[in-house]
C-alpha cells in the first residue's frame, strides 16, 4: 500500500469515523462536556472583536472549502473557467484567511498572557488553537503557492481527491492527490486530523446550537424574595 493511498484514501474514512462514532459517543456519555467553555465572563478584553474576526473568518473559510472541493467541473464550467474559478478562491480565501488569522492570534496570545483566562483553562483549548494556527498557516501558504500555477490545476486535482472521498473511490482520491505539492498535502493531512479531534475537545461546540430550549417541557421560574 503507498504512502499516498494510505494518507489520502484510507485516512479520510478513519478520520471521519472517529469523528462521528466520538461524538455520539461524548454527546451519549458525556452531554455536560458539550460546550465552547468560553471565557468572556473572565475576561472581556479584546474577546468579541478576536472572537468574531476569527468566527467570520472560519465560517467563509469552511464554506469555500465546501463548495469549491465538492461542486463537480461540469457543474461550474459555462459559468467560470477554471482560472478564474482558483482567482476567486485566492482573493476571498485571502481575505478571511487573514481575518481568521487577525482573530486567532488574539485569541491565542489572550489565552497566554490573561492569567484568569489561562488558569480556568486547559491544555486541550491551546492545543487546538494552536493546531487551528497551523492549518491556517498552511492554508494561506498554499495561495501563494497557487501563483505558481494559475492555470488551476491543481485546484481540480484537489477537488477530483474530494469527490473521490465522497463517492468512496479511495484509489481515485490517492491518484488525484498524488502529483500536488508537499504543501497541499500537509494542509490536507492536518484537516482531516481536525476531524480526528474534534471529539475530544471544544471544537464540538461547532454543531450545537440552542434548539433544545424550544423543546423543554418546563419553565425556570426565579422567586423574588422580599425586602425583610
Amino acid at each position: 500500500m503507498s504512502l499516498d493511498l494510505l494518507a489520502f484514501g484510507v485516512y479520510p474514512y478513519v478520520a471521519l469515523a472517529i469523528c462521528l462514532i466520538g461524538s455520539w459517543a461524548r454527546f451519549d456519555l458525556s452531554q455536560y462536556t458539550w460546550k465552547a467553555g468560553s471565557s468572556q465572563m473572565l475576561s472581556k478584553k479584546g474577546m468579541r472583536v478576536y472572537s468574531n474576526l476569527f468566527h467570520v473568518g472560519v465560517l467563509f473559510i469552511l464554506a469555500g472549502h465546501f463548495v469549491g472541493l465538492l461542486t463537480p467541473h461540469s457543474v461550474y464550467e459555462h459559468l467560470i473557467s477554471t482560472e478564474q474559478k482558483q482567482l476567486l478562491a485566492m482573493v476571498s480565501g485571502g481575505f478571511f484567511g487573514i481575518l481568521c488569522f487577525i482573530g486567532l492570534t488574539g485569541l491565542i496570545l489572550r489565552r497566554l498572557t490573561n492569567e484568569r483566562v489561562r488558569a480556568t483553562g486547559n491544555a486541550s483549548d491551546l492545543m487546538i488553537l494552536l493546531v487551528l494556527y497551523v492549518q491556517l498557516i498552511l492554508g494561506l501558504s498554499t495561495i501563494v503557492a497557487s501563483t505558481h500555477h494559475l492555470d488551476g490545476s491543481v485546484m481540480v486535482m484537489l477537488a477530483n481527491w474530494a469527490q473521490s472521498i465522497v463517492t468512496f473511490q479511495p484509489l481515485a482520491a490517492a491518484e488525484a492527490i498524488a502529483p500536488v505539492s508537499l504543501v497541499y498535502k500537509l494542509h490536507v493531512t492536518l484537516g482531516l486530523t481536525l476531524f480526528v479531534l474534534f471529539p475530544f475537545t471544544r471544537l464540538v461546540h461547532i454543531v450545537s446550537a440552542p434548539v433544545w430550549y424550544f423543546g423543554r417541557r418546563y419553565q425556570v421560574v426565579r422567586t423574588k424574595r422580599r425586602a425583610v
